[in-house]
């Protein structure tokens, strides 16, 4: 009964890593759709976020039948109301990809993202899908100083997102109020994509140390870039 019930949580696990490998792969295929006005790749993203709900749902009712069934304490309670926790923020993830597959549906047959944004947009999400990648690799790994440094990576994305605002805000801006809202949704829904792979990340820092990832010193050096998927 016991082996059971711990390949039951590996299961979980390994769910979750599945999760974050298909919401990493909708955001990299909604960028694509956005910046090349390919509506038919634009529909399978959204198509696609079909499957990552029925995972979280899947996951959710296997946590809570867990629950009720071993009642677990300690360590093993943490993993199983983390995990919840984290299908919730990949959940959210894969919503946020599909919100960009939809922004390209939309404006199709027009492209939405002017030219001279194409390479901030393509930093983004190419960005978007490293730091998932990464997520996934701390969930397989319980990495506790990978996790942590996500949080640095993740200014990078911060940046990006400023230098959105700041074409926005030029004088020199001459796309019109329905681009610019377009632009400024889109600059969002980057940013919150990457900052649900922060937390997923300091949900596992939480799950290994028992202690919030604000309260660690992590012992490495901020980086400038991320590790390719």
């Amino acid at each position: 009964m016991r082996d059971a019930y711990h390949e039951e949580l590996d299961s979980i696990g390994e769910g979750l890593v599945e999760m974050a490998r298909l919401v990493g792969s909708a955001i990299g295929r909604a960028t694509t759709a956005i910046l090349d006005s390919d509506l038919k790749l634009a529909e399978s993203v959204i198509a696609a976020d079909e499957k990552v709900d029925d995972l979280q749902h899947e996951l959710e009712a296997r946590a809570i039948a867990l629950l009720a069934r071993q009642q677990p304490v300690a360590t093993d309670l943490r993993i199983v109301v983390t995990s919840l926790r984290m299908s919730a923020d990949l959940e959210r993830s894969g919503d946020l990809a599909q919100h960009v597959a939809k922004l390209a549906r939309l404006r199709f047959p027009e492209r939405a993202i002017p030219h001279d944004l194409h390479a901030t947009i393509l930093e983004m999400g190419q960005l978007a899908q490293r730091l998932m990648a990464k997520a996934a690799e701390v969930i397989i790994t319980k990495d506790v100083d990978l996790a942590l440094q996500l949080e640095s990576d993740d200014d990078e994305m911060d940046l990006l997102h400023r230098t959105l605002f700041q074409h926005l805000l030029d004088d020199k801006w001459k796309h019109g109020i329905e681009t610019a809202v377009d632009v400024t949704l889109l600059g969002r829904y980057y940013e919150r994509f990457a900052d649900h792979a922060v937390s997923v990340a300091k949900r596992v820092v939480f799950l290994v140390t028992g202690e919030h990832a604000d309260e660690i010193q992590p012992d490495i050096q901020p980086v400038t870039g991320v590790e390719g998927a």
